[in-house]
């Protein structure tokens, strides 16, 4: 058997592998850093009062915004100062979403642990230990995750509606969660006939006229897709979902809407609650 030597690197003594490098990686697959199917949101974001803010990460299953802040080497005392401060300004700017603190770094001492321990129950933040390892001229990341976030209620989702195109979301998502989701719109049947998707930035709602009718949305995932109705929520509704067996996920108290997280199997089993949901949902929605 061959062996192939491997050689860990520093980033942060590397000319080319520099941090515009590992923070361009993140930003291209944010899954990389382990804490989940996240989407890139925003870049090195001016912050009012001074300071960029290196990245901004969405859950959207979970409508959650991640603030990441990369430090090459040794993490240090002002790194996490200036972490918790961007987290500060952008939950107290965004109050509509829940925040959680990233620090990435290739270095995270056991000092710095112990300072950050201090936070961790009150202030949502999450340590990540980065290294680069060479292997034959190629360069792997290896994220892991060395102090965990204490668990806060959940809360909503980005209302901009900047439109794109289904080429984009099959970039975003994949080809076959569009077509899932083109699978739901046919199942509605004549509930939705009348009206086409409209491609968004964050969500796929729906359109009859060129003017928006979003009773329903989607936002298509890697394997399924989510489903936001528009509706009220009440005992008879929460009741129903919860002996059926669809995949329910928090409710959205800002935008007032019930989210389902379908699979096709759901287009069998549960097409007939689907529909009535979202009739209902267009008969407020048009009254």
């Amino acid at each position: 058997m061959e062996y192939v030597k491997s050689e860990i690197i520093s980033l942060k003594n590397s000319p080319e592998y520099n941090e515009k490098w590992l923070q361009a990686r993140i930003e291209e697959d944010p899954s990389i850093i382990g804490i989940g199917d996240l989407e890139f949101r925003d870049t090195e974001k001016i912050l009012v009062g001074g300071g960029r803010l290196d990245t901004i990460l969405y859950d959207p299953e979970y409508k959650k915004r991640y603030e990441v802040e990369i430090q090459l080497g040794k993490t240090d005392e002002t790194h996490i100062i200036r972490t918790i401060e961007y987290w500060d300004l952008e939950r107290k700017k965004n109050p509509q979403y829940e925040h959680c603190a990233v620090i990435i770094a290739e270095d995270i001492t056991s000092r710095f642990l112990n300072v950050i321990s201090l936070f961790n129950g009150f202030i949502p933040l999450i340590a990540i230990q980065v290294k680069a390892v060479k292997i034959n001229n190629q360069i792997s990341l290896f994220f892991t995750k060395v102090l965990d976030e204490a668990k806060f209620e959940l809360l909503e989702e980005d209302s901009i509606s900047e439109p794109t195109d289904r080429e984009y979301w099959e970039k975003r998502a994949t080809k076959n969660s569009l077509i899932l989701t083109e699978k739901i719109m046919n199942a509605l049947g004549g509930i939705t006939s009348e009206y086409l998707l409209k491609y968004n930035k964050h969500y796929i709602g729906l359109s009859k006229n060129n003017i928006a009718n979003n009773f329903i949305s989607f936002v298509p995932r890697k394997s399924v897709v989510l489903l936001h109705i528009r509706l009220e929520r009440s005992d008879e509704i929460d009741g129903l979902l919860e002996n059926s067996d669809l995949d329910m996920l928090v409710y959205d108290k800002q935008w007032k809407q019930y989210r389902l997280r379908l699979q096709e199997t759901d287009l069998v089993k549960n097409i007939d609650i689907i529909k009535s949901l979202v009739s209902q949902a267009k008969d407020k929605y048009m009254s």
